[in-house]
């Protein structure tokens, strides 16, 4: 019998796993009417990642899926796609995870890296952290696929962030002298959706050109994004801290911008306490679509849209002239 199946009954079947959303990761597809909307293309992608996939631990059945599907979009949005498969040892334990790898060329060879990481606790559904800087990433590249810019641009969805920066440091480690020096920046996004506050940092000195540039853009589209205050004396105004994924660049040498949503100006002023009602939400049970937009009506889709917004602009516009390598 199964010899015998009809081309019609196959031509069917085809047609129902390519319908919008279809829960197979491969196969998954959207309107494209929602890549003309800053931020509707982000939220369908972070809700799938988080809800039709769940919490996304490393080395995880779902960390593979989170993987897969990735993979299948940026193919599907048509960039040339690899996947950088590594292990780790952490406690005794071999873990497997990757990092998924789209390439855009640019009017110039030289390159930024746009990263955000795709693994999450075990807890919560990981929709700040960090199916939020996936939703970004995964937008801006398809909004990005057929407009010239001034640089190519290397797009990649870490693996094993939340186990000790695990995809970031391997693929920072595996570069060659040729592609650092290649590498004008690198752009980290992570934890986009529930902060009080939206912000964009980078380098310290003249190496800060990608956060000096973004705020440009916010003061033109008068976007409501700031950067560190710097109340803090151990996090200089307008830098952050090394726990994410712009931290092996930054040892490179690579000047880094990084965009977040959290509070710089409550708890310890380190940036850990995102909201002045519930503190943190990353790495709790909060970290979920209905508790995040039960408290914040609206808050996920203005801050994925404003961050979809700057991150655009900020590759379409980069400044040669304003680097520093």
């Amino acid at each position: 019998m199964r010899k015998k199946i009809t081309i019609s009954f196959l031509a069917m079947m085809f047609s129902l796993l390519t319908i919008v959303g279809s829960a197979t990761a491969q196969t998954v597809s959207y309107h494209p009417s929602l890549v003309h909307k800053n931020g509707a293309m982000a939220y369908e992608h972070m809700k799938y990642l988080a809800y039709e996939i769940g919490p996304r631990v490393a080395g995880s059945i779902n960390e593979r899926k989170a993987e897969e599907y990735i993979e299948s979009q940026f193919k599907r949005i048509g960039f040339k796609t690899t996947v950088q498969d590594f292990t780790y040892s952490r406690r005794g334990t071999t873990t497997q995870s990757s990092n998924v790898i789209a390439y855009k060329p640019g009017k110039s060879s030289k390159q930024i890296i746009v990263g955000a990481h795709y693994d999450s606790v075990s807890v919560g559904r990981g929709v700040d952290d960090n199916a939020s800087g996936v939703g970004i990433l995964l937008e801006v590249a398809e909004v990005l696929k057929n407009i010239p810019t001034p640089y190519s641009i290397v797009f990649i969805a870490f693996g094993a962030e939340e186990t000790g920066l695990r995809g970031s440091n391997h693929y920072a480690a595996n570069m060659t002298q040729k592609e650092i020096e290649n590498t004008i920046g690198m752009i980290n996004m992570d934890s986009l959706a529930v902060g009080d506050n939206m912000y964009v940092y980078g380098s310290a000195g003249e190496a800060g050109f990608i956060r000096d540039q973004a705020l440009e853009i916010v003061k033109k589209k008068k976007l409501n994004v700031g950067t560190n205050p710097g109340l803090n004396p151990e996090y200089p105004a307008g830098t952050t801290g090394d726990w994410s994924d712009h931290a092996p660049f930054k040892n490179l040498g690579i000047p880094y911008g990084y965009l977040e949503a959290t509070n710089w100006e409550i708890g310890e002023l380190d940036g850990y306490d995102q909201t002045v009602k519930h503190g943190g939400v990353w790495h709790t049970g909060n970290d979920s679509i209905e508790f995040i937009e039960s408290e914040y009506p609206g808050r996920i889709q203005e801050h994925l849209s404003t961050f979809s917004t700057l991150l655009t602009d900020l590759l379409k516009f980069m400044n040669k002239t304003n680097t520093s390598k």
